[in-house]
């Protein structure tokens, strides 16, 4: 195995903290050839796609990669912006943000960035920069508030297989959740509240989160009792009965059982129940994409209009508001407890003896 080396090691400069914030990924363009690239990376992943994988190869790309792509394109195109893809802009923003607030406490030894679990920026491109520019410690946050094996563990996964490549290894921590986090639960509490005042009340609150399928679940993954115990602490913290709000599951694909109940069928059944208004927030997606903007601000608009529904309002995700990045800077500080970085003279001294052994300077 050819290991990535790096023999033009400064071993003078002072070492630094790394903190890598990584998401889920979005196609470069919302063009065919971008989303069929994307998408074969994703679905791709044993940890999304749980089946066996001779089978799925012939399916996805027998059947799925020929068709999926050009559908998925025009979806896309109706979210992109002059920014380019949401999901990476507010990414990037929620990044700079917190490099700044690291930069206000006189941290100059800490490096911020981030990046995505497919697409760009890649993880081998991201983490070469980081380890390049001195990082020899590195936290890592996905931004998956609720753990489950299909993106927590992926991220992982991608992770070690860049780690066991290397010949020098950072030391490591990594944040796998923080569903119940008390400044996650505030700051989505808080945003509920902004738009409470601007907007009104409506007669339910949804908190629908990505589904996976029901099997992961009676496998042992703990993401559908994290996610019911994230819209449990933001009710409390909203002051809200428990016939007051709803926690549902969106964006299933394939024809197996999925986590329920779906928000599309519990849109579409509310006006019937006497529901004529509901809003609708996502605290799984700690930025607004795909997902957010288009299935759950448009597509399932139109389901619970259809159905007889009168008012329907999407609150935005946390993306880079200030409580959004207050709780993940306090998150990230909780768990660089003990990281320090001393400037080590001894290891240049001793490299510069080298040099001079080997070339006799």
């Amino acid at each position: 195995m050819a290991f990535i080396n790096n023999p033009n090691y400064p071993h003078s400069s002072t070492d630094k903290i790394g903190v890598l914030l990584t998401n889920l990924g979005t196609p470069d363009a919302p063009t065919p050839k971008a989303l069929k690239r994307y998408l074969k990376q994703f679905l791709s992943d044993p940890r999304v796609v749980e089946v066996p994988r001779l089978l799925w190869w012939f399916i996805l790309n027998g059947i799925i990669l020929q068709i999926r792509p050009r559908r998925s394109a025009k979806a896309y195109a109706s979210v992109f912006t002059e920014q380019g893809s949401p999901l990476l802009f507010h990414t990037r923003a929620q990044a700079e943000a917190i490099a700044r607030e690291f930069a206000k406490d006189r941290r100059s030894d800490v490096v911020v960035d981030f990046a995505m679990r497919y697409g760009n920026p890649s993880f081998a491109a991201v983490l070469e920069k980081m380890f390049a520019s001195g990082v020899r410690k590195i936290l890592v946050l996905p931004l998956y508030p609720q753990y489950s094996a299909s993106t927590s563990a992926s991220t992982f996964d991608e992770l070690a297989k860049n780690f066991m490549a290397r010949r020098w290894l950072p030391d490591l921590r990594f944040i796998s959740h923080y569903h119940d986090d008390s400044g996650y639960i505030a700051a989505c509490a808080e945003r509920i509240k902004q738009h409470w005042a601007e907007h009104g009340r409506a007669d339910k609150l949804l908190f629908s989160y990505h589904g996976i399928p029901k099997r992961y679940l009676l496998n042992g993954d703990p993401y559908h009792c994290e996610c019911y115990k994230s819209s449990r602490l933001i009710a409390q913290a909203l002051g809200l009965g428990k016939d007051e709000y709803i926690t549902t599951f969106q964006s299933r694909f394939g024809r197996e059982e999925w986590l329920k109940p779906y928000t599309d069928d519990t849109l579409k059944a509310l006006p019937g129940q006497g529901v004529k208004s509901v809003q609708i927030f996502c605290p799984g997606f700690a930025a607004d994409c795909l997902e957010t903007i288009e299935e759950i601000g448009e597509e399932n608009r139109e389901y619970f209009v259809e159905a007889g529904g009168q008012q329907y309002q999407y609150i935005s995700a946390l993306n880079d508001r200030p409580s959004h990045i207050a709780a993940l800077y306090q998150l990230i500080n909780q768990n660089l407890q003990g990281w320090q970085v001393t400037e080590d003279t001894e290891r240049a001294e001793r490299a510069a003896a080298l040099q001079q052994q080997k070339y006799g300077v």
